[in-house]
């Protein structure tokens, strides 16, 4: 592991425009896979530099968020997923999705963005010095925030923001329940659910209390002393992001007409994660008053615009646990697996800020 800056930069990006910037022989640094598995198979290596289709811009990395989505495309699980990963092996050999660059030459039908702006979305291929990106994933870099800020930004809080939102429908002075309040989600889903006027009560281990009291939570369980579902509390919407609660159980926890929305499914197993947790959900709310849900998160501009608001306006920060040079991207992913990591992970080329 390392916080300093790596050492071998990538060269500056050619001053050129138009959707093939560089020549074809062009090369970048990269973490690459060629199978499914562990930390263990992604190495470094030098590939072609990608170029921009029409509607795609072309970014010099500055930094990628570490996630876990990206996890589940290294390893193939669930199952389930590899019908859109690739069957036997990843679709795409560079890993990372959450990106923060600078853009250095853009598709021909792209009008939003212009060579040289700082911009933060989802891409493709983003553990490398060079990444593409389709023009609506993409939203200007809020200024306050450096390029490992703005990296572990979107898919993590946009999901949160689409849980609390799209699906459950948060209104103004509701109580809200975080299981998994510590996780990368979790302390978007915290902080926006602050900031939306709720009354916020996070669900996380003894050791990450104070983290998430830091994060703005009214009120803190410790999941391995007390039982948020003992009948002592009911709130209005619970967000349940850890993948492990009954249905059952989250209903003793529910509002007589409150929302849940399962968004996490990691102890789902490894055929199909938690979806049939999630399906069978769907399936008892039409049947009960309380209203059950699940979450297929998008990405899309918008909800990044959305997000700048709310990090302009101060109520939320993006929290660092640790950056990793790209040569070590396997060690950020065996970090974000490990249960230790207090806020978020980056992987940073060495640029400024």
């Amino acid at each position: 592991m390392s916080t300093a800056s790596n050492p071998a930069l990538p060269q500056e990006a050619d001053k050129t425009s138009g959707t093939t910037p560089f020549s074809s022989g062009s090369s970048m640094r990269a973490v690459v896979q060629d199978r499914y598995g562990s930390a263990d198979v992604l190495h470094l290596a030098r590939i072609p530099r990608p170029s921009a289709a029409p509607h795609e811009v072309l970014l010099r990395v500055c930094a990628a968020g570490v996630a876990r989505a990206t996890w589940h495309v290294m390893t193939g699980l669930p199952y389930a997923g590899r019908l859109a990963f690739g069957l036997r092996r990843p679709k795409e050999r560079v890993p990372g999705m959450d990106v923060a660059g600078i853009v250095v030459a853009v598709g021909s039908a792209v009008t939003t963005f212009a060579e040289g702006d700082e911009v933060f979305g989802v891409g493709r291929g983003s553990f490398a010095d060079y990444a593409v990106a389709r023009e609506d994933k993409l939203a200007v870099k809020p200024a306050s925030l450096t390029f490992a800020q703005a990296a572990v930004v979107p898919i993590s809080a946009s999901t949160a923001l689409q849980a609390l939102t799209d699906v459950g429908k948060l209104q103004q002075g509701q109580s809200v329940l975080v299981i998994g309040a510590s996780g990368a989600v979790g302390g978007y889903a915290v902080q926006l659910a602050k900031a939306l006027g709720a009354t916020v009560t996070g669900v996380a281990s003894g050791a990450k209390l104070d983290w998430v009291r830091s994060l703005g939570a009214d009120h803190v369980i410790d999941y391995t002393q007390q039982d948020y579902a003992d009948g002592t509390a009911r709130y209005d919407l619970i967000l349940d992001l850890a993948g492990n609660p009954s249905v059952s159980r989250l209903r003793r926890a529910l509002a007589p007409a409150g929302t849940a929305v399962l968004v996490g499914g990691e102890a789902g197993g490894h055929l199909t994660g938690g979806m049939n947790r999630q399906l069978g959900a769907l399936a008892l709310s039409g049947l009960v008053r309380q209203r059950l849900t699940m979450l297929l998160a998008k990405q899309r501009c918008s909800d990044l615009e959305r997000l700048t608001d709310f990090i302009r306006a101060g109520v939320v920060t993006p929290r660092i646990d640790r950056t990793y040079p790209l040569a070590d991207a396997a060690d950020a992913m065996r970090h974000l697996t490990d249960g230790t990591a207090r806020g978020q992970i980056a992987i940073t080329m060495g640029l400024p800020r």
